[in-house]
């Protein structure tokens, strides 16, 4: 198997004659690629409002870690709508946040937090929670969005992360659910 390599720039004073010099780069390939930052676990098993919301905006990583962008994705959801946790984990916070309700899963068996907001919490700090389980309810818009939403985000440490990555296939797409058979099971007659 191939070892990936990445390049270091070294720079190197190459003469010019009389006495000049040019600075030239001088790349290295004895210096191992970064490993990739690790996948997003495809743990979710309900969207966090609905069963199939308007994604209203989506994600936007930014460039620099305090660049614009949008650091989740906004689903339509009227003001009231339950608030679900996408997998199970424990509320790591449930609270106010620059005046708006904030509702923090630290999702089980992973290095990942799941947030919601503007959320009205029905859990609190420490509380396990299922998939599925309601952790508040939308709260009415507070500047965030121009119609009722519910901003979901997706952290692993202070890095933010595309929240549908959570999501299997089956919860993203749009077509008919389809029954396929059982290997090894008897059709009946």
């Amino acid at each position: 198997m191939r070892r990936l390599m990445r390049c270091v720039w070294t720079w190197v004073a190459l003469p010019l004659g009389f006495g000049a010099v040019a600075l030239t780069p001088l790349a290295r390939a004895d210096v191992p690629a970064p490993a990739p930052p690790p996948a997003v676990p495809r743990v979710g098993r309900v969207w966090p409002v609905g069963t199939r919301p308007v994604v209203v905006r989506g994600w936007e990583p930014p460039a620099t870690p305090y660049g614009p962008g949008h650091r989740g994705v906004d689903l339509a959801a009227a003001p009231g709508t339950p608030v679900r946790s996408v997998a199970a984990g424990r509320v790591s916070f449930a609270g106010r946040v620059a005046g708006r309700g904030v509702v923090s899963v630290e999702l089980g068996g992973t290095d990942l937090r799941t947030t919601y907001e503007p959320v009205s919490p029905s859990v609190k700090r420490g509380d396990e929670v299922a998939a599925g389980e309601v952790v508040g309810a939308v709260e009415p818009p507070v500047s965030h969005c121009a119609v009722t939403c519910l901003h979901w985000g997706l952290l692993r440490g202070e890095t933010y992360l595309d929240p549908l990555l959570l999501l299997p296939p089956w919860l993203l797409s749009r077509g008919p659910s389809r029954l396929l058979p059982v290997l090894g099971v008897p059709l009946p007659a």
